[in-house]
């Protein structure tokens, strides 16, 4: 199994078109430096890395130069071609925040908003960072009161609007996500 690598956006996005190919998707931390990255205790039974599903959710951790680095992502294919359709990844920094990057498919208006729906409760507003051979980009930022909403919620609907103006929804189950969200952070100790 491949280490996890903390690296930038980019690069980890490009690291998820390999993962979402192989049989194993692993995840790959996604964003700025986090506390959670800066922990130096070993990870359970001295393992290098590991990986566990919660749910729909996966949380991944590896030891990186001294350092633990965990997140929790989803990641949704197309079940024919197996194309990365979707896919999520979260660090958690603390038990109640979270960053990371949401990256779609290509053929959406990248002008215009990207909205979050937990749920029936909006969510927030997002743009577009930029678009890669995997898909585009999009930066998240879960303050609380967002993370407590995505703890007790059953969909995190992702609404953009496609090139030809029509309105695409895309549905990321949270079954899972509170206990891989609590395993994430509490790995990262």
């Amino acid at each position: 199994m491949r280490p996890l690598v903390r690296v930038g956006a980019l690069a980890a996005a490009a690291s998820l078109v390999s993962a979402s190919i192989a049989p194993t998707v692993e995840a790959t931390p996604i964003g700025q430096s986090t506390v959670a990255a800066q922990r130096n205790q070993p990870l359970p039974g001295g393992a290098t890395s590991l990986q566990e599903m919660h749910g729909d959710w996966r949380v991944a951790c590896a030891q990186q130069n001294g350092r633990k680095v965990c997140a929790l992502s989803q990641q949704q294919t197309d079940k024919d071609s197996h194309q990365l359709l979707l896919a999520i990844e979260l660090n958690p920094p603390a038990i109640d925040k979270a960053e990371g990057t949401l990256i779609l498919p290509f053929g959406l208006a990248l002008d215009r908003p990207v909205t979050l729906q937990i749920d029936e409760a909006a969510g927030p507003t997002l743009r577009f960072r930029t678009c890669l051979p995997v898909g585009c980009l999009v930066g998240l930022a879960f303050d609380p009161t967002t993370v407590a909403q995505l703890r007790k919620g059953t969909t995190l609907t992702v609404r953009a609007t496609a090139d030809g103006g029509q309105g695409a929804a895309f549905k990321i189950s949270l079954n899972g996500f509170s206990g891989a969200f609590d395993r994430a952070v509490a790995l990262a100790k």
